[in-house]
């Protein structure tokens, strides 16, 4: 059950070890600043105890080292955190693109989207490389960025049955979201296209291409362009 604060978040025991700080129930910016100013407070002061944290759309999840803290403990603590939110200054975003070759073998799901959404196949391209989107959290496998807003128009389902291989670079959408796949892995998000642009890289200091925070647009490239940069 979730317990409110003075301060506007909420907390919840996630586990023996883990405590949910709840922000919000929708994605907007403000909570993702919330978050994301927690998180930075926390990287820059750890808490003794604390082993990891894991930033979501509206909430910070906290895991700690149940010999060490309790729940009501880290709570107590973390309220002082809250307290000096508004002194926190995050760095400005960086502004990130992402090149696309969008429909065929890239994206064979653009054809179906487009005829859900009532809208030709260049018009659901267009929708969705003409919006900035923020880099919300990364999760699901390394280096998979969540993005958001999509347009209202482009919102769509997942697949009903999630594919079993998923080729690395393939842009997905699901709900108001869409992503890169950063490898290939099983996923349900329905592919509109495929970047040649690697999002995860194992051997470089920062092993992903997006961060929490960034400003990404996305720019349709031809069948061409994409194998030329592919070999670069």
């Amino acid at each position: 059950m979730l317990t409110p604060s003075t301060d506007g978040a909420r907390f919840q025991p996630a586990s023996d070890q883990s405590l949910l700080v709840h922000f919000g129930d929708t994605i907007t910016l403000d909570f993702q600043v919330r978050v994301r100013q927690l998180l930075r407070l926390l990287e820059l002061e750890p808490v003794p105890g604390v082993r990891n944290l894991h930033p979501a759309y509206c909430s910070l999840l906290v895991n700690f080292d149940a010999l060490k803290l309790s729940h009501d403990e880290l709570e107590t603590i973390l309220h002082g955190y809250l307290a000096r939110l508004e002194d926190v200054r995050l760095a400005e975003p960086r502004q990130m693109e992402i090149p696309v070759s969008y429909g065929g073998e890239f994206g064979p799901d653009l054809n179906d989207v487009a005829v859900t959404c009532g809208i030709t196949p260049a018009q659901a391209i267009e929708l969705h490389s003409s919006v900035t989107y923020v880099v919300y959290f990364l999760g699901f496998v390394p280096g998979f960025a969540y993005l958001g807003e999509l347009p209202d128009l482009l919102a769509t389902s997942r697949l009903a049955t999630p594919r079993r291989n998923v080729p690395a670079g393939s842009v997905g959408i699901a709900g108001k979201q869409t992503g890169v796949y950063p490898f290939a892995t099983p996923g349900g998000w329905r592919l509109i296209g495929r970047t040649p642009v690697a999002m995860f890289r194992p051997d470089e200091t920062n092993m992903s291409f997006l961060s929490i925070g960034d400003r990404v647009r996305f720019t349709p490239i031809s069948s061409t362009q994409f194998a030329m940069l592919e070999n670069t």
